[in-house]
């Protein structure tokens, strides 16, 4: 029996000595800093377009081209992870972030806003991967789901960030004083995480495998043969994982549609003042952040199937009604049925990734992140554009779409609940 995991059937946490559960902590805390360090410029979108004088494409663009950044730099995650260690990886990568951040804050040109957020962006990919990759570890020791609550924290600092970003618009707060002060608060508590983070290699909780790998395993009748593999894996084994890509690819569009348009959409629409209109984004993350923490129960009893699908409708649901019958009041509601819809995409997705046989460790969980960015980088260009167009309230009908790629791609999430480090059927 592997000398860190309970026996099986042990009652959850009962055995767990103090270092896991100070590690977990320590993870939740650097999702919580990413989190809230990158949202807190969010609500200041408004006050960037106006002061740099950009269109909506023009933004839409330099929003777009920030996730270059995180698709480049996430291809190297796992090779810096097998280097340096998952922990190290996440927290010197989140204090890059901050700084990156503070260069946003400072953006004086197009070409300036767009530079720092590819720096931003090939940060937080990194760190996005490492930290899932490290929050796997401690899920392995707690031999229960914890990955959602993971998220949870993640989406809390996010509502923290945009609470903090809204209440510095409404007061006037100078953007390079709310940079510099995160810059220095963030980086603080990222830093002292790292003492707290689980030691050793990022492979210690993995059970192995008796017998030949499925790596290595013989053929069997109807497989694809060995000789035809990417990156180490077998065609079907990358197919899964492009599949799941594929619905981080829809997720984080979502995701995009509240943080990069949300502010922008309460603007341009009702006129709001600068702390309503981040109530857009809040209210995305917010109800993202209950879905988080009761992610784990839902997940348990439904699967995460069926969870996606339940969710995907109750978004579109929602947001439909927002673009049908615009109303702050209708918009924030539809915005806060989107982010409860798309709550638990995240933790399934990287889950289901690094548990799947036949794909080297951090490959999975690296290939889908990098997916994800895909669809930060996509959506931005695509949603500015058609705003300039029509108007950003016919623009954001876009979101009906992902949910229905959501719908379509979900059918590669696990139907039934399982053990951490089981395999996905």
């Amino acid at each position: 029996m592997n000398a860190h995991s309970a026996p099986a059937g042990a009652p959850a946490d009962v055995r767990l000595p103090p270092e896991v559960r100070r590690a977990r902590w320590a993870v939740s805390l650097v999702f919580l800093l990413n989190g809230a360090s990158f949202c807190a410029i969010l609500p200041r979108y408004p006050e960037l377009v106006e002061a740099l004088g950009l269109s909506k494409t023009a933004f839409g663009l330099a929003v777009g081209i920030g996730p270059i950044g995180g698709l480049l730099a996430g291809l190297f995650a796992a090779r810096l992870m097998r280097r340096f260690g998952s922990a190290r990886v996440a927290v010197l990568t989140q204090i890059f972030a901050s700084s990156a951040h503070l260069l946003v804050y400072t953006s004086g040109s197009w070409w300036w806003l767009a530079g720092s957020l590819v720096l931003a962006q090939a940060a937080d990919a990194i760190t996005d991967i490492a930290m899932n990759a490290h929050g796997m570890r401690v899920e392995r020791r707690y031999r229960r789901s914890i990955m959602n609550s993971y998220h949870g924290w993640w989406s809390l600092g996010a509502v923290a960030g945009g609470l903090i970003g809204a209440a510095c618009a409404q007061l006037g707060v100078p953007l390079w004083i709310q940079g510099i002060t995160g810059l220095v608060v963030f980086g603080a508590l990222a830093a002292a995480a790292l003492r707290f983070l689980l030691p050793g290699h990022d492979a210690t909780e993995r059970t192995p495998v008796a017998g030949p790998s499925a790596a290595s395993a013989a053929e069997v009748p109807g497989s694809v043969p060995s000789g035809f593999r990417i990156a180490g894996m077998s065609l079907r084994a990358l197919s899964l994982v492009i599949a799941l890509g594929m619905v981080l690819v829809f997720a984080g569009s979502t995701e995009d549609a509240g943080s990069t348009w949300g502010a922008l959409f309460m603007v341009s629409t009702f006129d709001s003042t600068p702390f309503v209109a981040g109530m857009a984004f809040v209210a995305l993350q917010g109800a993202q952040t209950i879905g988080r923490f009761t992610g784990d129960a839902v997940v348990d009893r439904l699967g995460d199937r069926t969870t996606a699908r339940l969710g995907a409708l109750i978004a579109a649901a929602g947001m439909s009604l927002a673009l049908l019958v615009p109303t702050p009041l209708t918009a924030v509601i539809g915005f806060a049925a989107a982010g409860w819809g798309v709550a638990t995409l995240f933790p399934a997705a990287y889950r289901a990734a690094d548990d799947l046989p036949g794909v080297p460790h951090g490959v999975g969980i690296t290939v889908v992140g990098w997916f994800a960015r895909l669809g930060f980088f996509l959506t931005p260009p695509l949603v500015g554009a058609l705003a300039d167009a029509l108007t950003l309230r016919y623009a954001l009908w876009m979101m009906p779409l992902y949910f229905l790629g959501i719908l379509i791609f979900s059918g590669v999430l696990s139907t039934r609940s399982k053990q951490p480090g089981a395999t996905v059927p």
